[in-house]
């Protein structure tokens, strides 16, 4: 009240004659509200205004005339700002409260039977188009910089990737159940509105991923022009040293992004095609590579006889680094494979197919990757060439034009993996990932487009500079995903059962099982950042500061020591303080088999016992609307 008395003994004419631009028309209209709670403006339809001033206010005819204007500038932005706020609205039913508008759309529901069309075969030409890319390539290749023959980096590829196919397993199994999200996944165990944390931190990833993957697609059409256009490599570099890139590697990088644009528009049940086409071509462009640098390195003799350069412990902690470089690479897959495995049209589908996919997949490409990337301390007599894309480039010099067709075609197909690759491990799990942030305004398109945008603004190849530093980002954000993984595998598995309650994931009800302390879990949060602190000290002496030994060798394991400290947290809390909707035996609920009356249906409550009972049937899925009439028929 003192606040509005002192405004209204400030004259009018004496605020609106302030030097131009001082104070903005909307806060003069805020000084106008604060003043008088009994300043009231009504706009009808015709845009004319009628005002209530407090009745022991007295008010000249300018001040009036000003104050006619500046509401009426006020009422033309409000009304122009809600009308594109309309406009960006998703889909959505509006019997839904704001808070419930929060927690679903369209794409956090769980998917209906009709889009359950990922079989067996998609899964594993999925994982065959994802491990495809030159990502894998430079991860394979790296440990044959940091000291280990071939068949002892190969041994390391197998043993990582089959650890990180286990996990993918163990979380994808959520979604393929259930067929819901990672976003709602999460909701379980960090509560309703303490999953946005998780989600956030898989964004972010998402977002780096892609801006890393498409530098890479970008310098695979850098090899594609200067096969056809040789000029092409003495193109001016208009960049600072101090910009990291040159303007050929922006140029490039800028075309692949705009190229890859229009995949980003399809949904994610129509796009396995492109990892079907992806499956067939990028392997043979991968094979004639292969067969190349053998032949140029006149067989394989030569390249499997080089020895290891490290020895005694240095050797044992390469071969560790390796594997958990390995298991580092599928950390965020590990946490969002449920945004693939909701598709599945059975659990069995998204089982075998993944545990058996991953490891050879990625086995075979890293092979590829460690003989081709030992083959170039033959040819050329140098350290090895870790980035199979630079080794290409070498391979362009003095080349015959036949031998420039074929690195075009051999580029192609790598840029033909990256965008597979963008499209299945980025662009759509931050998509998906952005609908449970804003889903009233954001579905997984636009998220795409969101994680695209953003992928090109992050300067992504200060990353791939050297090996160093790219096996350094690995272990670093593999750290804080660690943590969230072991919560909610520990959480599902052990605490839960496999018992979720749907209606509950969707609901900011304070009785509801997930809303814990104010939408949060506590004992989530405390487990995670136990998670963390576990490998913090190692990871500062990562980045070059003095640590103890012994918290070097425990960031060595990070993976391991994070989801194994934060999930062991979790239990420990949830046995000392127990949560509730959580089963003594494994009790992994059916959502097609289940009666819906009074629940919900992929987000949305029906409301049981009321209303006319034919729409309620009507509204459930073709397989529920069997099973509903065949239990009214019984009774």
């Amino acid at each position: 009240m003192m606040m509005r008395w002192l405004l209204w003994s400030v004259p009018c004419d004496s605020l609106y004659h302030y030097p131009h631009g001082a104070i903005p028309d909307v806060l003069k209209l805020l000084f106008f509200y604060l003043a008088s709670p009994d300043f009231i403006l009504d706009i009808d339809s015709s845009s004319s205004s009628s005002f209530s001033f407090p009745s022991n206010t007295t008010y000249n005819s300018t001040c009036t005339g000003h104050i006619y204007e500046y509401l009426f500038i006020l009422s033309s932005t409000m009304s122009k700002l809600k009308w594109m706020l309309d406009k960006a609205t998703v889909p959505h039913d509006p019997s839904l409260t704001n808070a419930e508008l929060m927690l679903t759309n369209d794409d956090l529901r769980p998917v209906e039977p009709e889009r359950r069309q990922w079989a067996w075969w998609n899964y594993i030409a999925f994982w065959i188009a994802d491990s495809l890319n030159i990502n894998t390539w430079m991860i394979s290749s790296s440990m044959i910089v940091d000291g280990l023959s071939w068949w002892q980096s190969w041994i390391c590829v197998w043993i990582g990737y089959l650890i990180a196919a286990a996990f993918v397993c163990l979380t994808g199994r959520i979604g393929a159940v259930y067929h819901i999200s990672f976003p709602v996944t999460a909701r379980a165990s960090f509560g309703i509105w303490g999953s946005f944390w998780p989600v956030i931190n898989r964004v972010v990833m998402a977002i780096i991923w892609y801006g890393v993957q498409g530098y890479i697609g970008g310098e695979c059409v850098t090899l594609m022009i200067e096969a056809i256009w040789p000029s092409y490599r003495k193109l001016h570099n208009g960049l600072s040293e101090s910009a990291g890139v040159d303007t050929k590697g922006f140029v490039s990088f800028f075309i692949f992004w705009l190229l890859s644009l229009p995949a980003l528009w399809f949904p994610v049940h129509k796009v396995r095609h492109l990892f079907t086409v992806k499956a067939i071509c990028s392997p043979i462009a991968a094979i004639a590579f292969f067969a190349w640098a053998i032949a140029r390195a006149h067989g394989i003799g030569p390249i499997i006889h080089q020895p290891n350069t490290v020895h005694g412990s240095a050797l044992g902690w390469a071969i560790v680094k390796a594997i958990m470089t390995c298991i580092g690479n599928f950390a965020a897959l590990i946490m969002n494979d449920c945004d693939f495995t909701r598709f599945a049209r059975s659990p069995k589908d998204a089982l075998w197919s993944q545990l058996l996919t991953i490891p050879i997949g990625f086995g075979i490409t890293s092979f590829i990757g460690i003989i081709v990337s030992s083959s170039s301390s033959v040819i050329f007599d140098t350290d090895p060439v870790w980035n199979p894309l630079d080794l290409l480039g070498m391979f362009l010099d003095g080349a015959s034009s036949g031998q420039r067709f074929g690195i075009f075609i051999i580029a192609t197909g790598f840029a033909l993996a990256q965008l597979g690759t963008n499209i299945s491990a980025n662009s759509v799990s931050a998509g998906t990932d952005l609908t449970a942030l804003l889903p009233r305004y954001i579905n997984i398109r636009r998220g795409s487009y969101f994680c695209a945008a953003l992928g090109l603004a992050i300067c992504p190849w200060k990353l791939v500079a050297s090996s160093n530093q790219f096996t350094t980002y690995l272990s670093a954000y593999s750290l804080f995903l660690s943590a969230i993984a072991g919560v909610i595998i520990c959480d599902y598995y052990i605490i839960r059962r496999g018992y979720l309650d749907i209606k509950g994931l969707y609901s900011a009800s304070k009785t509801d099982p997930y809303f814990f302390s104010c939408g949060f879990s506590w004992r989530a949060y405390a487990s995670y950042l136990a998670g963390i602190l576990i490998n913090i000290v190692g990871f500062a002496g990562a980045v070059g500061r003095d640590v103890p030994m012994g918290a070097q060798y425990i960031y060595n394991i990070n993976y391991f020591s994070g989801v194994i400290v934060s999930g062991g947290m979790y239990w420990i809390l949830t046995k000392l303080f127990p949560i509730p909707a959580t089963s003594d035996v494994w009790n992994e609920v059916d959502i097609d088999n289940e009666d819906f009356t009074g629940r919900v249906t992929y987000g949305q409550e029906i409301n049981g016992g009321y209303g006319d009972r034919q729409s309620i049937t009507d509204s459930l899925p073709p397989d529920d609307q069997k099973g509903l009439n065949a239990a009214s028929k019984r009774v």
